[in-house]
């Protein structure tokens, strides 16, 4: 079965007066690499800013619905559509009604551009709607001059992350990736062959995030799977709160596969209740079993079991005492879910939620490093990492131990 294709669409509207002088912006953005897939704004005249804002909505529909040739086709095309208007999104998700008869119209023609089903909507804070918004004010800014907004002149391309290459200047950049996005609208339909990345696909991008704390966490005990299954403490609810606001306000996970672990089930539906995904389990996430290690503190290991201590930090192939597991046991175990998942998934930004171990191992292979990077890389608790893993078998390390959605 084909997979539908996905974007966002980030749209805004805004009126000098309300109503005033108003104008709309959109865009088009490629979930998996972030990129500008196309841009829309316009001058409407003397407007509200509700107007504007659902203006700026069905532009983006449109946008993106032109990008796929057969988007009316049900399963073609999912759209997550993120609006800083919260009227709009929730009049569109059917949880508020449409009183003002200026809107009832525009609604009902925002929903007849695409299937119900293909498109969800998502409210999200002025902040981090800037390229919309930029591109609503250059429209009433061109409105202002009696004239519209052109592609050509517009400089919202700014606030795109940096084209990956040597610096250059900021008009030079813009520019750049205005061409880019014409390049893109014109060959939407044809299959890109030649030298770069367009020759191995999008990459299967996971972004891995270690669960919140449990009790035993601030007091550092040895917490694998072969102890108890403790559930999150209040402080790691709360962690597992403020990374789903932060993941939903990126608007780029597709997927989300969870450790079996409580801790990590735990972290992971908070996530998914926030973004609308449901929770898949993967086994080969799960935690290092450290033995008879379990629940102890370093402290307390070294002074019950100092030799065997010491052979286990001498050596990833030692395992703790009483069974437990190695570190280079941990590798294999997490290398296979790694290869199963990255088949899987390829092409899709998927969020892994696991453990220290295995965050890290996924990481030092990505480097290449050796095993005994393990012991050199601090891994917070709901902190994000991010592997990206190409159709080449190469791999790149794009994140590691994030925790600014926790300030």
């Amino acid at each position: 079965m084909t997979q539908p294709r996905q974007f966002v669409i980030e749209a805004d509207g805004g009126s000098r007066g309300n109503p005033g002088p108003a104008g709309y912006g959109a865009v088009v953005i490629d979930p998996v690499t972030g990129e500008t897939l196309a841009e829309a704004a316009e001058y409407i005249g003397v407007a509200t800013n509700n107007v504007a804002e659902y203006k700026g909505l069905i532009a983006g529909l449109k946008a993106a619905k032109a990008l796929v040739p057969d988007a009316s086709a049900e399963g073609a095309l999912q759209v997550r559509v993120r609006m800083d208007s919260k009227l709009v999104v929730e009049q569109m998700s059917g949880r508020w009604k449409i009183k003002h008869p200026d809107m009832k119209p525009l609604a009902a023609e925002a929903a007849r551009i695409l299937p119900a089903s293909a498109v969800t909507y998502e409210w999200i804070p002025r902040e981090k709607n800037k390229h919309a918004d930029r591109l609503a004010n250059e429209a009433m800014d061109a409105g202002k001059r009696g004239k519209q907004w052109e592609p050509s002149a517009s400089t919202a391309a700014l606030d795109l992350p940096p084209v990956s290459g040597p610096p250059g200047d900021a008009a030079a950049g813009a520019a750049k990736a205005r061409a880019a996005m014409s390049t893109r609208r014109e060959t939407a339909a044809t299959p890109q062959v030649g030298w770069g990345a367009a020759d191995i696909g999008a990459p299967a991008t996971f972004v891995l995030l270690r669960h919140g704390e449990t009790a035993l966490t601030p007091e550092k005990r040895f917490s694998g799977s072969g102890g108890s299954d403790p559930e999150l403490s209040a402080a790691g609810r709360h962690q597992a709160e403020r990374v789903a606001e932060s993941l939903a306000a990126r608007g780029t996970i597709q997927e989300i596969i969870s450790s079996p672990l409580r801790r990590c089930r735990e972290t992971a539906a908070t996530v998914g209740a926030r973004l609308g995904l449901p929770v898949q389990i993967e086994d080969g996430l799960r935690e290092t079993d450290f033995g008879a290690w379990e629940g102890l503190t370093f402290a307390e290991v070294r002074e019950r079991y100092g030799p065997d201590l010491d052979a286990w930090l001498a050596s990833t192939r030692t395992p703790p005492t009483g069974g437990g597991e190695s570190f280079a046991e941990v590798a294999r175990r997490v290398s296979a879910a790694r290869d199963r998942l990255t088949t899987r998934h390829a092409g899709r930004t998927v969020l892994l939620v696991t453990h220290v171990t295995p965050i890290k191992t996924l990481a030092r292979l990505a480097l290449g490093a050796p095993p005994e990077s393990l012991f050199r890389m601090e891994l917070s608790a709901a902190s994000l990492s991010a592997v990206a893993y190409y159709a080449d078998g190469k791999a790149s390390l794009r994140l590691l131990n994030d925790t600014s959605h926790l300030r």
